[in-house]
């Protein structure tokens, strides 16, 4: 992988040297000093011209190269408009996107993008492991059926085309890439959870209110590749436009056919460069011209049918096996949201017990206090200023406590039992 990853990595370009001898080279000339002294403008035009590092894996060789191409020449080579590589660039976030082209595919699934051809693969060059994962696994698959077929053995008819194994893999390493961070997710959540319900604290809150936002923007990123590759299943006419070993074989005939067909004339006594007249020309020749372009553009249009649908559904097969991984770790992803929308119902029930024994407690806290208040109503009549005989009996004081507390005790079991009686808390 170090090994890889030194080879892969664009050299740096050592232009300051030349650019601080071309600066004393003009100072001594002219005798002025530059305007700007110490600036690299090799290195400003460089940028100006927006030169990116792709990683190109060829199909014939599964050897891989670092290339620098700028957008006008990387839209010319694959034909794309200036939009789909904008898909492409780091600089933006966009969702994932799978995009069939006339010549290309374009690809964009969480670290990987790139844009398959017929003939390459063009992966932007990037430090992430999935990247050079992505190149090492490619060239694994291509070495293994390149071997397969030097070997002596025939191509299966059931080997996918180029353009499909490096959408496959692809798709395997975004795919493995949202399923270990479900994994991941899922690893840390549970036990953080179980904590919560047992100790409810503002430090378990939090984690918990982290690993939800972690958990939505998983989600969201796992269903937008999810809905992308159900968006191409139910588009047979993208899915027929990504066959593009297909289109490039059956323009590579329709080449062939018209560089005979030509020669078939030229033989027969018919230039094709040169003039003829309708007069000099005989009927037969062309009513046979005709019947010939007719029946070729029949059995084309036939052969490209047929090997369309079956194409589509080689196609369909694969995107409906990725389609089965993606949909799985988005159950585990709604799986997991679930459990923390039931241990939030759990902690929401905790707190509303916990709130409503503090709303019985207050309530009992209430009635003894009115309960209390009595003697206070008592203790205010006695203490007034004016002489009863009441006052002169030795044991007096004693029986107006005794009375009080009992009427006291009284009015306080009624009120229990009202409370009782009206379920406002369990007696």
């Amino acid at each position: 992988m170090a090994e890889l990853r030194e080879r892969l990595l664009p050299r740096k370009p050592s232009t300051s040297t030349s650019a601080v001898a071309v600066a004393a080279a003009r100072e001594s000339t002219t005798g002025r000093r530059p305007l700007f002294q110490g600036v690299d403008f090799s290195g400003l035009k460089k940028r100006g011209q927006s030169l990116r590092s792709w990683i190109r894996v060829d199909a014939a060789t599964a050897a891989s190269q670092v290339i620098e191409v700028d957008k006008f020449t990387m839209m010319r080579r694959c034909d794309l408009p200036a939009r789909d590589l904008r898909l492409l660039d780091p600089l933006f976030v966009y969702p994932s996107t799978i995009l069939g082209r006339e010549r290309a595919i374009v690809v964009n699934l969480e670290q990987i993008r790139c844009i398959i051809t017929a003939d390459e693969v063009l992966l932007l060059n990037s430090l992430d492991s999935y990247v050079l994962q992505y190149v090492i696994e490619l060239q694994r698959r291509l070495a293994a059926g390149s071997g397969d077929v030097l070997a002596g053995g025939e191509p299966s008819p059931d080997d996918l085309p180029f353009e499909f194994r490096a959408l496959e893999v692809a798709l395997e390493a975004a795919c493995t890439f949202l399923d270990a961070q479900a994994a991941e997710l899922e690893i840390e959540a549970y036990p953080l959870l179980d904590e919560l319900t047992s100790k409810i604290s503002t430090s378990n809150l939090e984690r918990v209110r982290r690993l939800k936002s972690r958990l939505l923007a998983l989600t969201r990123r796992v269903q937008k590749v999810r809905d992308e590759i159900e968006q191409l299943m139910d588009d047979d006419g993208d899915m027929a436009e990504m066959y593009l070993t297909d289109k490039k074989r059956r323009m590579e005939a329709s080449f062939c056919g018209d560089q005979s067909f030509h020669g078939f004339n030229s033989a027969g006594g018919v230039s094709v460069s040169a003039p003829v007249s309708p007069v000099s020309s005989p009927p037969e020749s062309k009513r046979l011209e005709k019947a010939l372009s007719l029946a070729r553009s029949r059995h084309d249009s036939m052969k490209s049918s047929s090997s369309t649908t079956s194409n589509i559904e080689e196609l369909e097969m694969l995107l409906e096996a990725y389609f089965v991984v993606i949909d799985s770790t988005l159950n585990k992803l709604t799986s997991l949201k679930e459990y923390i929308d039931d241990t939030e119902d759990f902690i929401n029930i905790q707190l509303d017990d916990v709130r409503n024994q503090l709303i019985q407690f207050e309530l009992l806290l209430t009635t003894a206090t009115f309960v209390v208040a009595i003697f206070g109503v008592v203790a205010g009549i006695f203490g007034m200023n004016f002489e009863i005989a009441l006052f002169d009996v030795p044991s007096a004081f004693q029986w107006v406590l005794v009375i009080t507390g009992v009427c006291g005790l009284v009015i306080f079991c009624l009120f229990l039992w009202y409370f009782k009686y009206r379920r406002l808390m369990p007696l």
